[in-house]
């Protein structure tokens, strides 16, 4: 077990914990084509992933030219839901990493509560975070606002300085920085490393490293 100089280690959910992003670019442009909307495969990976609903709606009316309806996006959660079910699985090492960490973890996302837990389970890794699951719904302004991260420190009784903040998305990691936190950018995923590096921020490629990147962080 290696121990980490953090307090706490805030992990995203969809593409560091479970490999959902790739499911739902293809969820996504179903979704653009059946509103007429025309988004690339790089284009929605660029604009969604990692958003909020808030991020991802205003891209989309602009796109349209028109206002769509407040709830818009549930009438597709169908989709996302069956291609879940039949697909989802943990982001591959990241069950060692969680094992090989002594430091209290939780969990942080645009994502509302109930879908969270809901692929948590499906990936098996929902006893790693039982009572610390943390979504945007919480609080005002989801991802890339750095709300979420800072309303999970506070209910963990954390500092923010003292968090390590575990990301995928370019929105993730902004919202990280502006939280006053560390940064470590997952790079093995569907977001290239350029799109995540920066100031305060570690980028690595697998989830294996984690461990020993968090006992000696690059300040």
């Amino acid at each position: 077990m290696t121990r980490s100089p953090f307090d706490l280690v805030i992990f995203d959910c969809d593409g560091v914990l479970v490999d959902s992003e790739r499911l739902c670019v293809k969820v996504d442009a179903m979704i653009m084509a059946d509103l007429g909307c025309v988004f690339t495969e790089e284009e929605i990976i660029e604009k969604f992933v990692g958003s909020s609903p808030e991020v991802y709606t205003a891209a989309v009316e602009q796109q349209l030219g028109r206002r769509l309806e407040k709830d818009w996006l549930q009438q597709y959660d169908h989709l996302y839901q069956g291609a879940f079910e039949a697909e989802l699985t943990a982001v591959d090492g990241v069950a060692d990493a969680l094992n090989g960490l002594t430091t209290p973890v939780c969990v942080a996302s645009n994502t509302d509560h109930s879908t969270i837990r809901r692929n948590l389970e499906i990936a098996a890794l929902s006893d790693y975070f039982e009572g610390r699951i943390f979504s945007a719904a919480d609080v005002p302004r989801g991802k890339p606002a750095p709300d979420v991260f800072l309303h999970a420190a506070r209910s963990m009784g954390v500092e923010p300085g003292r968090c390590a903040v575990i990301e995928d998305s370019a929105y993730g990691i902004q919202a990280a920085r502006a939280a006053g936190m560390r940064a470590f950018g997952y790079c093995g995923g569907l977001i290239p490393a350029s799109r995540l590096e920066g100031p305060g921020t570690t980028l690595f490629d697998d989830m294996r490293d984690l461990p020993k990147l968090l006992a000696t962080p690059t300040h």
